[in-house]
């Protein structure tokens, strides 16, 4: 495969059109249109529906894209870096994270690597949706218990578990009497099934406040108004201290956080260095770890 109309047909596909491609990329229009023809020649496949006014990826065109785009980025920075003798990672690094770690833990982890690796522009954003890595532009996304994507590989770099916490003193459960609770949305169960020092016990919960931030969670619990569901590693220092008490672990929440991107040869070495810092910054995984992270 020509490689060189290969990247005149990612150009077009970017830009959404010959002109805006040729104005940003510097070529000729009728070059772009030449090569790109050449592509579907050689392919024997329509990569765009070329209307009046407008140009359209096909299926096949779009397939190509989402698949050779970010490859050929890589393919450039990889000769970049040879070229130069450059060692050190470079460039921009866009990464989607959710809520609670960027509220609690990605400041610092991002503080951390920007020190570390000044040439590199990390850019986070805040998100717990599903997110189109190609289509959206991200090198890197975490994600909690993601569901198995053939398009993507990844990285279990921490784990974390629910527990149920109260104030010292709010009332104790009891089997024969629902608990206040407090609780992320309106979706959570109505009973909590958890596990103590003394066996398996079943809560039944009366939701009496609905709060969409797990921060927000702890905070309403800290203040003695219900129970709640909320990770360990949030949690830990208060049952430490007693500011809270555990009254078990919720059975079978298991929570991993994974590091996902493309399923491809090529990792930039933007992405390599970030997922060595978060193993760096997390060893072992544990939730004792990320506790000790996050602090008080």
């Amino acid at each position: 495969m020509d490689l060189v109309a290969l990247a005149d047909f990612n150009l077009v596909a970017r830009h959404g059109g010959f002109g805006k491609a040729a104005r940003a990329g510097g070529r000729p229009k009728a070059t772009l249109s030449r090569r790109v023809a050449e592509l579907e020649l050689a392919l024997d496949l329509r990569l765009f529906e070329r209307g009046a006014r407008n140009l359209k990826l096909t299926e096949e065109g779009r397939a190509l894209h989402e698949r050779t785009a970010a490859l050929l980025t890589e393919l450039d920075e990889t000769a970049a870096t040879i070229a130069s003798g450059a060692e050190k990672p470079r460039g921009r690094l866009r990464i989607s994270a959710p809520l609670l770690l960027s509220q609690t833990a990605m400041g610092k982890i991002a503080a951390g690597f920007a020190l570390k690796y000044p040439d590199v522009r990390l850019e986070i954003t805040t998100e717990d949706r599903a997110v189109d890595m190609i289509e959206e532009g991200y090198d890197l996304v975490i994600r909690v218990n993601p569901d198995p994507d053939e398009s993507l590989v990844g990285r279990a770099f921490l784990h974390d578990r629910l527990v149920v916490v109260a104030s010292p003193d709010f009332p104790r459960a009891a089997a024969d009497r629902p608990v206040p609770g407090v609780v992320r949305g309106f979706s959570n169960p109505q009973t909590w099934n958890i596990t103590t020092s003394e066996g398996h016990l079943t809560i039944s919960i009366e939701p009496i406040l609905a709060l969409s931030s797990i921060i927000m969670v702890r905070d309403a619990v800290r203040a003695g108004v219900g129970a709640a569901r909320l990770p360990i590693s949030l949690v830990s220092h208060d049952i430490a201290d007693g500011t809270l008490l555990h009254w078990g672990d919720i059975d079978g929440s298991d929570i991993t956080l994974w590091a996902l991107y493309p399923s491809r040869r090529l990792l930039s070495a933007r992405v390599s260095a970030f997922l060595d810092f978060l193993k760096q910054a997390f060893p072992n995984g544990t939730p004792d770890e990320l506790a000790a992270y996050i602090g008080r």
